[in-house]
């Protein structure tokens, strides 16, 4: 697996990984090192090299840009050498970037299968990134790399149903895509017991913290509700090039001692940090990269019982309706201050949204459809049974009829 992430971080990533070890695969996954990681390790069956170092601060497309560049480079030399070494049946490869594909140029060449596993659709998230208009040359060529990508692949996984619609119309034959969501790992998110007793009403968000995530509209909606709630605070917890703005913002608000930037924690940590937490906020903008990604976090709030904010986006409300989760109009600082007041004061309003979430989300975990992954593996690799998979994924899951 090659990955342009903290891969003890990256659920989608880990899952797969971690998924095949157990069942007896070799695995190896080249990532990002973070400050004091070692550059090599063993998690959980799981050979992890860490090739390159990554701070997520870069506010420059340009910085950015290099940065993937050098990683492309390095997983290219680093796949071929371990190719030539001892074969790999299968390489898995996660975008964003797209191009990433590419490192595996040579394992392809000598037989290897190769999967694209579209987590973000670059031109979007590069136009939203980077206040790039869709219409700009720059995201033209990001489409046209996204259909090279595409080609060179034997199989594209995509990270939700609209975007795997919008793929097949102009990067992909539908006959080699398939959808498989940011489904919980339940050996991860599992309820374990609240140990909190400190009297507080704790909301967090944990994730990227980008712009598209609309961190900055959360902060002033709970600017507008302390006075009211004084036993209320918001715990973010993640990094990203908005840290800084947030920072400002916390303290132009007067809330240094209300809302608070917990940094990075791993998938384990932020499993507990989550149990223990009273309500959860996803508050993205309703752009058009906001729109469409899929945020797994409401999964994981759902699996662990914890009542959960989101925004009415288009991908949102395509897979959640008002029995599950509390929908307030993004990009809304007054809609979302009054959803969380609401929730807040209204204890059975999130004992009963968390007891329906938590029947609904059974179905739909990483154990309930890891094997259609598997399948997929065995059948590229020369097993049987992945068309089962591709016809399941493509029909969705279903979550916007229960």
């Amino acid at each position: 697996m090659i990955a342009y992430t903290f891969y003890e971080m990256d659920n989608r990533v880990r899952r797969y990984a971690e998924a095949l070890a157990q069942r007896g695969d070799n695995v190896d996954v080249v990532a990002l090192r973070q400050e004091g990681q070692a550059r090599t390790e063993m998690l959980k069956g799981v050979r992890v090299f860490r090739i390159q170092h990554r701070t997520v601060t870069e506010r420059s497309k340009f910085v950015y840009l290099a940065k993937l560049g050098m990683f492309l480079l390095r997983s290219f030399l680093f796949l071929t050498w371990r190719q030539l070494r001892n074969a790999y049946h299968l390489v898995h490869v996660h975008s964003v970037p797209d191009f990433e594909v590419f490192a595996a140029m040579v394992p392809k060449m000598t037989g290897s299968k190769l999967i694209l596993d579209i987590h973000d659709l670059v031109p979007e998230f590069y136009a939203s990134k980077f206040g790039v208009r869709s219409d700009s040359l720059v995201v033209k060529v990001l489409i046209a790399i996204e259909r090279a990508s595409a080609m060179f692949a034997d199989h594209v996984i995509v990270a939700n149903h609209i975007w795997q619609k919008r793929l097949e119309q102009r990067s992909v034959k539908p006959s080699k895509c398939s959808t498989i969501l940011n489904f919980p790992d339940t050996e991860i998110f599992q309820k374990r017991g609240s140990k909190r007793v400190d009297g507080k009403f704790i909301m967090i968000y944990p994730g990227t913290v980008s712009h598209h995530q609309g961190l900055d509209i959360a902060i002033r909606s709970f600017a507008r509700i302390k006075d009211q709630i004084p036993e209320a605070e918001f715990h973010i917890y993640g990094t990203g090039d908005q840290v800084g703005v947030l920072r400002e913002l916390i303290r132009t608000e007067a809330l240094e001692d209300r809302v608070f930037l917990k940094g990075v924690l791993s998938l384990d940590e932020i499993a507990s940090v989550i149990e223990n937490a009273d309500l959860g906020v996803v508050p993205k903008r309703k752009d058009g990269f906001g729109n469409e990604a899929f945020s797994t976090k409401i999964l994981e709030f759902m699996t662990l019982q914890v009542p959960v904010i989101v925004p009415d986006t288009m991908v949102d409300r395509y897979y959640f309706n008002d029995t599950v989760a509390r929908f307030f109009r993004a990009n809304d600082e007054e809609d979302l201050a009054n959803a969380m007041l609401e929730m807040i004061v209204q204890p059975e309003r999130r004992r009963d949204l968390a007891a329906r979430a938590s029947v609904f989300i059974q179905q739909y975990t990483w154990m309930q459809h890891k094997c259609e992954y598997l399948e997929l593996v065995d059948w590229l690799a020369g097993g049987d049974g992945g068309l089962c998979t591709v016809a399941r994924s493509v029909q969705g899951p279903g979550f916007r009829d229960q």
